[in-house]
């Protein structure tokens, strides 16, 4: 693993690092959850919090290629189960930041299933990637499925979809019909230009990071959209997004929407791109969807 310079964290800055180091250190930063300008500064009370809602869940360890993978299955009370519902968090989050969302879906009569991708919460591993996370994405749902959607947030949205594709290195993709994403990216480039900016990367040193996540992921950048995998899968989405979401552009969602016949767009305004997740009229959205889609 490489070094990562004292002044980088000083300055908080790659602009120094010649082209190729600037590429190698920003692959190590951005495939470090624990590392990202996304994380917040109060996470691990964040967690100590959220982690309470997972104390009625049925609690199982999948070892999988990519690490050992932390699940959480949540069981409706009714005795017969409308489906099962993968619910998948973004990059730095956990299961239990998607506790609020999973409730209702639970309590309309599905089966609801959270997991920690590889790296985060209590998942092995102390870094990962878009490919292994898509990966560790696809043992959970063979495990449990067979699946009748998926609702994942912000990066979850791509990983989902990376799995449901299921292009090498997944060995076999999900048969996953719905999806519901919410405050997703469509583009990955979006991400990395982001990132870039944070970190002070030039052009050049932007490239070589891309290019360095290219041969991680065996395929152009551009290819990682979900916009592109949605028509690659023939899965039907509903978008959620909300117009004040400083993290990933409400102009993702209008991009999927207009690339995508089977794609609905649902904009809200005043939640952002986190509390967005515990809204209540965002939990009656998706509910009605997955009950409707059921009918």
């Amino acid at each position: 693993m490489i070094w990562i310079p004292k002044t980088v964290w000083a300055d908080q800055s790659l602009s120094g690092l010649p082209v190729g180091i600037a590429g190698d250190t920003a692959l190590r930063i951005f495939c470090t959850p624990e590392l990202s300008q996304y994380r917040a500064p109060n996470h691990r009370l964040l967690v100590e919090r959220a982690r309470f809602h997972l104390r009625n869940a049925n609690w199982k360890r999948i070892p999988t290629p990519v690490g050992e993978i932390q699940t959480y299955t949540f069981e409706p009370d009714r005795g017969e189960v409308l489906g099962t519902i993968l619910v998948s968090h973004g990059w730095t989050g956990e299961a239990s930041f998607m506790t609020a969302i999973a409730e209702p879906i639970r309590r309309a009569g599905f089966r609801v299933v959270l997991f920690d991708f590889p790296a985060h919460g209590l998942s092995s591993e102390n870094s990962t990637n878009l490919i292994d996370c898509a990966r560790a994405t696809a043992f959970v749902g063979h495990e449990y499925g067979p699946l009748y959607a998926i609702v994942a947030h912000s990066f979850g949205g791509l990983v989902s979809l990376v799995a449901s594709e299921g292009a090498a290195p997944i060995s076999r993709g999900l048969n996953v019909r719905r999806a519901v994403f919410v405050a997703s990216p469509n583009r990955l480039s979006q991400v990395t230009a982001d990132f870039s900016r944070h970190w002070g990367l030039s052009a050049a040193g932007q490239q070589a990071f891309e290019q360095r996540l290219e041969r991680v992921g065996g395929r152009p950048i551009e290819c990682f959209s979900i916009a592109r995998l949605l028509n690659a899968t023939g899965c039907e989405a509903l978008v959620i997004h909300d117009r004040d979401d400083s993290d990933v552009s409400f102009r993702s969602a209008e991009e999927i929407v207009e690339d995508v016949e089977a794609a609905e767009l649902i904009a809200f305004q005043g939640f952002g791109h986190r509390n967005i997740l515990f809204a209540p009229p965002v939990m009656r959205m998706i509910v009605s969807y997955l009950v409707r889609a059921h009918a």
